[in-house]
């Protein structure tokens, strides 16, 4: 299960994206790595990763 703080932020999170008016695309919480990750944008752009602590962060494509 999903921390306290990590519940926080992907609310926050999801939050911030609906105020942008950016889809969220997929939203899926893995239990053995323990990180949410969430895929979101109008070409599903934004990639994020929040972890146990409740930091986030932005996944970059390394393929340019």
């Amino acid at each position: 299960m999903p921390t306290e703080k990590q519940k926080d932020t992907a609310i926050f999170v999801c939050q911030l994206l609906s105020n942008l008016l950016q889809p969220i695309l997929l939203f899926i919480y893995d239990p053995l790595q323990k990180y949410i990750f969430l895929i979101g944008g109008r070409e599903e752009s934004l990639e994020i990763t929040i972890y146990e602590n409740g930091n986030w962060e932005f996944n970059t494509d390394d393929e340019t």
